[in-house]
Formats: structure tokens, C-alpha cells, sequence
């Protein structure tokens, strides 16, 4: 028989990691997932998203992000991050939406190419109507590298989309989101996901990765040292190539004062 520690270490400890390194599964149903400039790509949760619907017809698809590794997701959905579609002008993909109901779009973002704030910065349009967001700049939100999801709820109710109580028509059984061209680079997406369902059914992404106290404490105390040597007074330090220069010209000059006055005496004979 096995003991009660025993038994931990077989079924317990296992069942611990299991949880806290994979992701809990919920169950969602996903009625849009496309991989913006990829390819199919089944993420951690279950979701299966398509192929980018508008590869060769509009706008950028780049893989520049693949050199990075995303924060705050599983590593099996770093590509959700990686890959990305960006356009020199508006752009947007078409959702089919046919039932009533309550929805959310997930909008995954990850700023893989600036380093600081105020560098790419766009707006979000649902449907034509619905400014559901203004004035994006993911690094500003988030930094560099690290995955960004904004979302959008929304209703579906006798051929019109309800967004924060306002109202629009549903055209062709097709809703539509866009990314608004604006005067600083151009917008973007990396991933796409409509559920139907409340904020309450969607995945949530981890907690944004914050510099450690330590880490600023070591920084201050290295920079201490420069500002002090950048401000030290009293008198400079000589050029070590003067001072050179200066111990092999003496013996030329003591030379030269010796042969003198030899060569005065054999001028005298």
C-alpha cells in the first residue's frame, strides 16, 4: 500500500504543475479566429484561428515579430503576437454574425518594431459607427514585446449591432471592424477572435511583466559613480603621451648640452 506521502508525490505534485502551467480550458464558442498575416494556428485555450483571409489582397502581412518572445501568454501563443497585417491606409476584415445574442471581440495587439511611445497610434471603428477605440498605442499601454487584447462587447438584435447603447445596421449578415489610418504610422492587428458570450467568458491574458525594485535600486547605484566623475573638480589629469613624449627628449637635450662645449674646446685646438 502506499502511503500518504507517497500518494502526494504521485497524483498531488503533478496536478499542481499541470494547473499552473497550462492554461484552464473554457468553454467558448468562437464564432470568428483568423491569425492576422499567418497561418492557421490552434492556440492554448482550443481556439482554431484561419489562415488571414486578406493575404495577397490588402495591406502588409509580416512575421517581423518572430524575433522576440511575447510576454504575459503561453509560449504556444506567441505567434498569435508574432505575425501581424498593417496597411499604409484604413483597413479592415468582414465578420459574419446571423444570430441574436450577446458577443465580445478579442482584438490581440503586440508592438514588435518601436521602442518608445507616440510612434504608431490608430483607431478602431466597429461597423462603420462605433469608434470602440481611440488613439491606440500599444507600446504606451504596454512596452515593447509584450501581448496587448483589448475588448469589444457588443449585441446582436433584429438586424442591428448595439455598441454602448447606440445602434447600427447589420448589412449583408456581416459586421465590420476597422483600423483607422491616422498621422502617426500605420494601424495594425495580430489576431482577431469573436466569442459569443460576457467579458466573463473570455480568456484573460496575464499580468503585465513590471521591472523588479532591486533592479532600479542596482541602476541608481551604477549611474551614482558616472554623474560624480562627470562633475569632479581640481586640476586635470595629465596626458600620459605628454608625459612620454617628455622622457624620451630628455636624454636628447642633455646630449646636446654635453657635445657643446666639447665642440667648443676642438674648435679652440
Amino acid at each position: 500500500m502506499y502511503s500518504g506521502r507517497w500518494l502526494y508525490r504521485l497524483f498531488i505534485i503533478p496536478l499542481i504543475v499541470l494547473l499552473t502551467y497550462v492554461p484552464i480550458a473554457r468553454c467558448v464558442e468562437v464564432l470568428y479566429a483568423i491569425n492576422a498575416g499567418g497561418e492557421t494556428h490552434v492556440d492554448s485555450y482550443g481556439i482554431r484561428y484561419s489562415k488571414d483571409p486578406l493575404m495577397g489582397k490588402v495591406g502588409t502581412a509580416s512575421d517581423y515579430g518572430k524575433q522576440l518572445l511575447i510576454s504575459r501568454v503561453n509560449s504556444v501563443d506567441h505567434i498569435l503576437y508574432q505575425t501581424e497585417r498593417y496597411h499604409h491606409s484604413t483597413f479592415g476584415y468582414d465578420i459574419p454574425i446571423s444570430e441574436d445574442g450577446e458577443y465580445v471581440m478579442i482584438l490581440k495587439f503586440c508592438e514588435v518594431y518601436f521602442n518608445s511611445p507616440n510612434m504608431k497610434v490608430f483607431d478602431i471603428v466597429l461597423n462603420g459607427d462605433h469608434t470602440v477605440i481611440t488613439d491606440l498605442d500599444i507600446f504606451e499601454r504596454v512596452g515593447r514585446g509584450i501581448a496587448h487584447d483589448e475588448y469589444v462587447p457588443f449585441k446582436v438584435q433584429k438586424g442591428k449591432l448595439i455598441y454602448n447603447d447606440e445602434e447600427s445596421d447589420i448589412l449583408g449578415g456581416k459586421i465590420r471592424i476597422e483600423f483607422i489610418k491616422g498621422y502617426r504610422d500605420n494601424p495594425k492587428i495580430n489576431a482577431i477572435a469573436v466569442i459569443k458570450g460576457s467579458l466573463e467568458d473570455v480568456p484573460q491574458l496575464g499580468p503585465i511583466p513590471q521591472e523588479p525594485e532591486e533592479y532600479h535600486g542596482m541602476q541608481d547605484d551604477e549611474e551614482e559613480p558616472v554623474i560624480r566623475t562627470r562633475h569632479t573638480s581640481g586640476p586635470r589629469t595629465p596626458d600620459p603621451y605628454d608625459s612620454e613624449d617628455s622622457s624620451i627628449l630628455l636624454p636628447v637635450f642633455v646630449a646636446i648640452g654635453a657635445f657643446i662645449p666639447l665642440l667648443f674646446c676642438l674648435c679652440k685646438l
